[in-house]
């Protein structure tokens, strides 16, 4: 499938491509140095740093390691001791609408106050502080009170349960949680407090010892003497100021738990200076972050988008940014419209799924299309979490951007920290469905089983050949599990990403495949779902939205499953089967017939967490025909599951 060739932007921090480049150049020629340049421009130590990179015990790599800094201190003091106190660091909308205002005087002294609060109840460096947190200025606030004192942070999303809640406090060996009691989505109160209370049942977390709760709803909530704190009565008791803990580069920051694993989750572990600067730089060349910037990622904080692209990155450089803390759909589907035009948003950073839904939202209902709002202020665009299907990509770009606005496509993991491939704004000519080019310094390649180079125009195997700052530093507690993980033997000693993918003969741009596991053996051809996934959507009359996944076939080996959702009332009987036949044979016509779907099933929606994320474990098991078992207590939507199990 062709697509067109968009234009860069005419202006940026990165200037064209001769000065990508050189970064490029200057990177091969002197990759340390390269690094370890960028580290003293972007960071303030407090103690400079002499080797940038100590591979002496690879896959376990240090960066900057005899340097001290405190993350916080970097996010805040030093733009107040700049004299930029006043600037406003966060535009806060609550779910209602209600806007408020934090400068970054106001966000250190909430910072400070926390932090206090924390040592008050004798949390101290190196301890873990599990955050259950709603999106919400004290969410924010709580990370970066962590990060003030070298408390190891670890966020878990509001929509997990309480056993995956008591697994991660549990993994982490927590001392503290901080929660809310009740959290606002979509006009409704969902439990917090209700929830931590269920996790922390019976004693099975004999670490933790605190509790501290925010309190957003004022709703009624249990509550346990001597282990809950309600917040606003400890922080009228503390000092709003609170000296830096100067830690070591490689200190742990945060850990991450990466959602959709079995068994024993599985805690990312990533380093304070490393980690902080390449946050600080992706949102500086890949969002060319001004002064005169607002700008909005619509991710949780419960995720690493919210970590590098919220709660660090933005901070970092001083930026002025939207936090929102509800969902694109409430109180109708042209929330984000709405907001874009209120808070004059410059830089709109989203996922692929919530266009997605905004487009079918948008085709039933031309009163929630973007067309009857003023996105005049909007200047750059951003894509996270998926590949972004090329009819996706046209419709962001032209109604969204209104044709003016690079699409900053960008290819991450929970696990490197922050954009490993992804267009620069006024570098990279785009091409829909494609995260173009390295970031400067990133050295990503596409190789077979063995590790060897395959030439471009041929699918492989996503890796990176060298270490890069934000990389993941271990799996918590689990060093064997990490090594088995990201350096498998058999690949040269390169990162493993997961993913597969391709680079284009003519451009060397690359196209995310799909995850290694999601690579499809039909027939002996191999095929990517995220490709079929994509020609089923780029029929733009009929679908909204589709994923797909393999099943075991008696004859081919695997079967695709489809599952669809139109832009229309779901069909059933006759009509469902002579649409699924259209669809069948208009995927044969873009793919080739050996990518037709064996089966297509329609739905209102897909499986998907409250974050938007399509649960394909539990299509897999709708497809092989099994009882879902799953934990499905992150699903937005359960009763999807029943109308999906119906072959057609």
């Amino acid at each position: 499938m062709n697509h067109a060739v968009y234009p860069p932007a005419a202006q940026g921090r990165i200037q064209g491509m001769a000065a990508y480049e050189a970064l490029c150049q200057e990177a091969a020629t002197d990759y340390a140095g390269y690094w370890a340049r960028l580290a003293r421009e972007l960071l303030t130590w407090h103690k400079p740093f002499t080797q940038a990179l100590n591979e002496s015990q690879a896959p376990f790599y240090k960066w900057f390691e005899d340097g001290q800094l405190n993350v916080s201190y970097n996010c805040l003091d030093r733009h107040v001791n700049a004299g930029k106190g006043g600037r406003t660091a966060i535009i806060f909308e609550t779910d209602d609408g209600q806007t408020r205002h934090v400068s970054y005087a106001e966000l250190l002294a909430i910072t400070c106050r926390m932090a206090n609060a924390l040592k008050a109840r004798g949390v101290k460096k190196g301890d873990r502080v599990v955050i259950y947190m709603p999106m919400s200025v004290e969410g924010i606030a709580a990370m970066q009170a962590c990060a003030r004192i070298g408390a190891t942070h670890s966020v878990v999303f509001g929509g997990f349960s309480a056993q995956s809640l008591r697994d991660r406090v549990q993994d982490a060996g927590a001392v503290a949680l901080i929660t809310a009691d009740e959290q606002m989505r979509g006009g409704k109160a969902l439990p917090l407090k209700a929830i931590v209370d269920e996790a922390l049942d019976g004693g099975s977390c004999p670490s933790l010892k605190d509790v501290i709760v925010w309190r957003r709803t004022g709703g009624k909530v249990g509550w346990v003497e001597g282990r809950d704190q309600w917040l606003h009565d400890l922080l009228p008791t503390v000092a709003d100021t609170c000296d830096p803990e100067w830690v070591d580069a490689e200190h742990p920051l945060f850990l991450l738990y990466t959602s959709g694993s079995t068994g024993k989750p599985k805690g990312v572990q990533h380093s304070s200076g490393g980690y902080l600067l390449h946050a600080a730089l992706t949102t500086s060349w890949t969002f060319d972050l001004q002064d005169s910037d607002i700008f909005w990622c619509t991710a949780d904080i419960g995720w690493v988008t919210g970590h590098s692209y919220i709660a660090y990155g933005p901070l970092a450089l001083g930026g002025t940014q939207v936090v929102f803390e509800g969902v694109p759909t409430y109180p109708d589907a042209s929330r984000f419209w709405q907001m874009i035009a209120k808070h004059k948003v410059s830089i709109f950073y989203t996922a692929p799924t919530a266009i997605r839904s905004l487009i079918k939202a948008a085709e039933t209902n031309d009163a929630v299309h973007p067309k009857h709002h003023d996105l005049s202020s909007l200047r750059i665009l951003g894509s996270v979490g998926e590949p972004i299907n090329p009819a996706a990509w046209e419709w962001y770009f032209q109604n969204v951007g209104g044709g003016r606005c690079p699409i900053v496509d960008t290819f991450w993991q929970t696990e490197t920290g922050g954009h490993m491939i992804t267009p620069l704004p006024a570098v990279t000519p785009m091409v829909p469905g494609s995260c173009t080019l390295p970031f400067p310094g990133i050295q990503a390649a596409i190789v077979d089983e063995m590790g060897n180079d395959v030439p471009n125009g041929t699918g492989g195997i996503l890796v990176v050949k060298k270490p890069w700052p934000s990389m993941i530093r271990t799996i918590w507690g689990d060093p064997e599990r990490f090594k088995k993980s990201y350096y498998p033997e058999e690949l040269k000693g390169y990162y493993l990403a997961g993913d597969g993918a391709i680079r284009s003969a003519d451009r060397g741009y690359f196209t995310i495949t799909g995850r290694i596991d999601d690579v499809l053996n039909v027939s002996g051809h191999r095929l990517g779902t995220m490709e079929v996934e994509s020609a089923l959507v780029a029929h733009t009359e009929l679908v909204a939205e589709a994923a797909v996944v393999g099943r075991p076939d008696d004859l081919t080996g695997e079967a695709i499953c489809a599952f669809v959702v139109l832009k229309r009332a779901r069909p059933t009987g006759e009509e469902a089967k002579a649409i699924a036949n259209e669809l069948r044979n208009w995927v044969g016509k873009e793919i080739g017939p050996i990518a037709k779907p064996k089966e297509i099933r329609f739905g209102d929606n897909l499986p998907k967490t409250r974050s938007g994320k399509i649960m394909r474990r539990l299509l897999r098991s709708l497809a092989k025909g099994e009882a879902v078992t799953q934990d499905t207590s992150t699903l937005e939507n359960p009763a999807i599951l029943e109308q999906l199990a119906q072959p057609i």
